[in-house]
């Protein structure tokens, strides 16, 4: 298989989980059970369907047989027929009365709301793990002091916990949405051609309580709780958006966090994985690159990419159906769940393996920590009675000559031993020590991080115990 394309979605970044969710055998089982739920239905309602008919279709449910399915395909160009028929070569005594009623969405879009839902399960197991990594490393860190930045500019100080908490709350935003959008998933049900459920109204002889109680009974066979009240032939492509939207929803948070770790290992402050035989560069042997991070901002682009193709699916779905939504949604759907599979994989092995270097952090904050103390400063030094004009003066004399120092010497910021030796100052050296305590300029980071992981995270995490535990594989 090595001289055509692979998809590298499969071969390198998604879980086999996901990958067997989306897998031919996976959906081609799930059409078969369908149309056994189907009989099944049929016969519970006096339809002339034997017991014996229902037990052969269970019977061939799980082998498939593709080759005689493909080889039919070629002839007759249509996918669901060429499936009828090699069922039907296995199962003679039903081959009449497979799909009976049935236009092909019956057995297509069901199986695909079945598969994403599924595929959504999986992913959130993983979303609720990360949720678990990300709240451990923001409690761990949630005093320490570090440079906060705006406009990629030192601003005031954060901590390293309080931080994480923005990519904590993020991935948060994206559970709470996961929840919503699984909820409506329904089934499509028994509809027909055009929505009007005309078939198996004329099986029925007319009967539209009969017609419901077989819709209802084929929704609890296949473990759906409600279905869609009305349809065309498809059910609505708008929930396709709906999905993927969440999907780039959570590679948005992914990339987010993603970008920060990056620019932070640059700085070497913060570290992703990086594996004793791990190479970081062809050419450049010392090299550490955050590979890791790095590919989950080049799979979170193709993600959000991939938004626009049900968008525009579902806006252009003519009156009752047009078949140009099934090629493009045998790419986009599977592919943005793999996509973020991968993302979601790679985002557990970052976070449960970053390196904090706490010595570099104290070292950037010495540098600019300085010029963020002078207003305090000064208002410390009034209260003791000092004459604030005159200090902003000082203050302003000694900050231009600590920068020069600094931008056009290479020198160490040095204005806090300029103030230490201003007799305008009232302070001892040990009082201006402590007032330069990085703890006295993180505010309320701690407390914050501790009561947003307690009201929020901690009751997620409580609620799914039974599926933490995931630390990601990275493939290659």
């Amino acid at each position: 298989m090595r001289d055509i394309y692979q998809n590298p979605l499969i071969m390198r970044y998604a879980g086999k989980e996901m990958a067997y969710c989306f897998s031919d055998y996976e959906k081609i089982r799930t059409w078969r059970r369908l149309w056994v739920a189907l009989a099944e239905a049929e016969m519970e309602l006096g339809l002339p369907i034997t017991p014996e008919q229902v037990a052969q279709l269970k019977a061939h449910c799980d082998d498939i047989n593709f080759d005689e399915a493909e080889a039919r395909e070629r002839e007759v160009r249509h996918d669901v027929m060429a499936h009828i028929y090699a069922y039907g070569l296995q199962c003679p005594l039903a081959r009449p009365i497979i799909h009976l009623g049935a236009t092909s969405c019956y057995v297509g879009d069901n199986a695909d709301l079945i598969a994403m839902r599924n595929a959504l399960g999986i992913l959130r197991a993983k979303l609720v793990n990360v949720l678990a990594l990300l709240s451990d490393f923001a409690l761990r860190y949630r005093s320490l002091p570090t440079l906060g930045f705006t406009h990629f500019q030192p601003a005031q100080l954060t901590t390293v916990g309080k931080r994480a908490s923005l990519w904590l709350q993020e991935f948060w935003m994206d559970y709470e949405k996961l929840e919503y959008v699984a909820g409506r998933i329904r089934m499509r049900g028994l509809k027909g051609t055009t929505g009007t459920q005309a078939s198996f109204l004329a099986l029925f002889d007319g009967d539209e309580e009969k017609v419901k109680r077989l819709e209802r009974s084929v929704m609890e066979k296949m473990g759906f709780d409600s279905v869609f009240p009305v349809t065309g032939q498809t059910y609505p492509r708008k929930l396709d958006f709906e999905i993927v939207s969440l999907l780039s929803s959570i590679s948005q948070s992914a990339s987010k966090m993603a970008n920060d770790i990056r620019m932070l290992q640059h700085m070497k402050e913060i570290e992703e994985p990086f594996e004793k035989q791990q190479i970081g560069s062809s050419a450049m042997a010392y090299k550490r690159n955050p590979m890791r991070t790095e590919r989950i901002c080049a799979l979170a682009r193709f993600v959000m990419s991939l938004e626009s193709s049900p968008a525009m699916t579902a806006s252009t779905q003519w009156f009752e159906r047009t078949l140009d939504d099934s090629a493009n949604r045998r790419l986009t759907i599977p592919q943005s769940f793999l996509a973020t599979d991968g993302i979601l994989n790679l985002v557990l092995n970052v976070v449960n393996g970053l390196v904090v270097y706490e010595p570099i952090i104290r070292r950037h904050i010495a540098e600019e920590l300085p010029f963020m103390a002078t207003e305090y400063l000064l208002m410390e030094a009034v209260k003791r009675g000092g004459d604030r004009q005159q200090l902003h003066e000082r203050i302003r004399v000694h900050s231009m000559e600590a920068a020069r120092r600094v931008k056009e010497m290479g020198e160490p910021n040095d204005l806090i031993d300029r103030i230490r030796k201003d007799n305008e100052f009232p302070f001892t050296g040990e009082e201006l020590d402590a007032l330069m305590d990085p703890r006295r300029f993180i505010g309320r980071s701690a407390g914050q991080v501790s009561e947003f992981v307690e009201t929020e995270i901690r009751p997620i995490l409580e609620e799914n115990s039974a599926l933490l535990g995931d630390r990601g594989e990275v493939r290659v």
